[in-house]
């Protein structure tokens, strides 16, 4: 696991795909529930990792790449429908499930965020939605961080994709064919929004302790947690 401290009071942690209770393509911690992995270890797997990393509750979204924003305010497992949660409930951690989409998390003023931003969520602006609803709550002076996704030199996609796309996520991968950075597009999006942010630099697609749908198709997925302490 990786830890880092996005604010005081705040802890950000970004699971990987070890220690863990699941077998074959999802080896071994697998924390969705809908990739076709058995839901008794999915379930060992979120217990193990809420206690491991010292949260006392957690919160899972069920994405599906739109841009809706839900506060929460106890443990829940598939609140329905949504890429983005917040929450001022100290000890309860919000979970941005990914296995290429990076996760983004926020935090200011005794108030965290988190957001799944896949290429569709991105676009569509799930990450300033999410900023907006959590300024709205009272949170101010807000951080970020984006974790670990399919970097720009890795994402490649047909030219008419990336043509669409706007100019801060357009990329080119590492052999010259077409690409899209969605950490640099969220990076431009926060910094709009006048928000500092953080990254994770590791590219899911060449990181093997990282689940990557686009390296391996059937997988798990791994999760960006943020908390108040």
């Amino acid at each position: 696991m990786w830890l880092m401290q996005l604010a005081d009071g705040v802890r950000t942690v970004v699971t990987d795909r070890t220690g863990g209770f699941s077998t074959g393509p999802y080896d071994s911690r697998n924390l969705g529930t809908n990739v076709g992995d058995a839901p008794r270890a999915v379930a060992r797997n979120r217990a193990r990792t809420v206690a491991e990393i010292g949260a006392e509750a957690a919160v899972f979204m069920r994405q599906i790449h739109g841009v809706r924003v839900e506060r929460v305010f106890a443990a829940h497992e598939g609140v329905p429908d949504t890429d983005a949660v917040f929450t001022d409930t100290p000890g309860l951690a919000l979970a941005a499930l990914g296995a290429d989409c990076p996760g983004v998390v926020v935090a200011g003023d005794g108030w965290v965020g988190a957001a799944h931003a896949g290429r569709v969520g991105t676009l569509g602006g799930v990450v300033p939605a999410l900023v907006e609803a959590m300024r709205k709550a009272g949170a101010d002076d807000l951080a970020a961080f984006i974790g670990p996704g399919a970097c720009g030199r890795c994402y490649e996609v047909p030219e008419e994709m990336r043509a669409a796309s706007p100019l801060a996520m357009r990329s080119t991968t590492s052999w010259g064919t077409p690409a899209l950075d969605l950490r640099a597009a969220l990076t431009a999006q926060l910094a709009d929004l006048g928000v500092p942010t953080a990254h994770d630099p590791r590219c899911t697609i060449e990181t093997p302790e990282l689940y990557s749908y686009r390296r391996d198709t059937t997988t798990g997925r791994f999760a960006t947690f943020i908390w108040l302490t």
